[in-house]
């Protein structure tokens, strides 16, 4: 198994939306609704800074 933290870190770039504890993380980390990540996935798609960037920008 490689000893790389590649993977990982590429996971962590994105947001995953269609799993709720992800958007649950990223709701409270923000502090916004649930229904907020979900819309600003949508926009922007799943990049994490992306969807940061749009829910700063609304808030």
């Amino acid at each position: 198994m490689s000893e790389t933290t590649r993977g990982r870190n590429q996971d962590r770039a994105r947001v995953a939306g269609g799993q709720d504890h992800e958007v649950r993380y990223e709701a409270n980390k923000e502090r916004v609704s649930k229904d907020d990540v979900k819309s600003a996935i949508k926009l922007v798609g799943n990049s994490r800074d992306k969807v940061e960037d749009e829910l700063d920008r609304k808030g």
